[in-house]
């Protein structure tokens, strides 16, 4: 593992990617101790503080775990999907904040994305996964629910259907579209929405999941795009009509 002292890049980056280099490539394994932080600093010819900061890196991403201890040390660790989701969804919503990225695009991909679902959603789904969806779509049928408990549901409703398909590395693709794209939807779109529309799409959706039906699930996905995509052009059109 090697750094190029003469990069204008931060130090501690530099040693945290030739690090996780290192596990991507095999070269350090699950489970296995790293050298310690006096190893490292002699290694990397840095200081033990800059050694520490691109450990706190590692650890930020869970690539590595570190224990306390006589046999403590820093340890590379076994990443899982569900550990990764957080920096899926955190990469997504910073894309999508801060690029300019049209509303139009985003509602696009997300929704091409979960129709990649559908059909093994329905084939596959779990009693449990159903009682979510079910339980979601009489959670946002209460009159008093507000905005925000309303969006909530209707993230959770989506990544039950997502989950359903059973596949891990669907799961994780759709974190960041489902938990991060679905809120900011939400956001320009919740003033304008019909609550009563996005129940009944969602019961449609949750009918043809129970009865195994991809292609109901497909359609029904394709519709609540549609509906997406049109409650968004009248917000715009609504802001752009008070705007001087």
């Amino acid at each position: 593992m090697k750094i190029d002292p003469t990069n204008s890049a931060d130090l501690s980056a530099q040693i945290a990617g030739a690090i996780r280099d290192a596990i991507v490539a095999g070269q350090l394994i699950v489970d296995e101790r790293l050298p310690s932080e006096a190893e490292l600093a002699d290694q990397f010819n840095v200081s033990r503080p800059t050694v520490r900061e691109a450990l706190k890196r590692l650890a930020a991403q869970a690539l590595i775990r570190t224990q306390r201890g006589a046999t403590g040390g820093a340890f590379v660790n076994r990443l899982s999907f569900e550990e990764a989701y957080p920096q899926q969804i955190t990469t997504s919503t910073l894309l999508l904040s801060m690029n300019e990225v049209s509303f139009e695009t985003a509602c696009e991909a997300r929704y091409a994305l979960e129709r990649a679902c559908a059909p093994l959603a329905a084939q596959r789904r779990s009693a449990d996964q159903l009682a979510t969806m079910r339980a979601e779509i009489h959670r946002q049928s209460q009159p008093g629910l507000t905005d925000e408990a309303f969006c909530a549901s209707d993230v959770a409703f989506h990544r039950a259907l997502v989950d359903a398909a059973h596949n891990p590395v669907l799961s994780y693709q759709l974190a960041g579209a489902v938990e991060a794209m679905q809120p900011l939807m939400n956001m320009i779109t919740f003033t304008a929405r019909s609550r009563d529309a996005i129940v009944t799409l969602h019961t449609a959706i949750a009918n043809a999941i129970e009865a195994h039906d991809g292609h109901k699930v497909n359609d029904t996905l394709i519709a609540l795009e549609r509906e997406t995509q049109a409650l968004a052009q009248s917000v715009f059109a609504a802001r752009a009509a008070r705007t001087p």
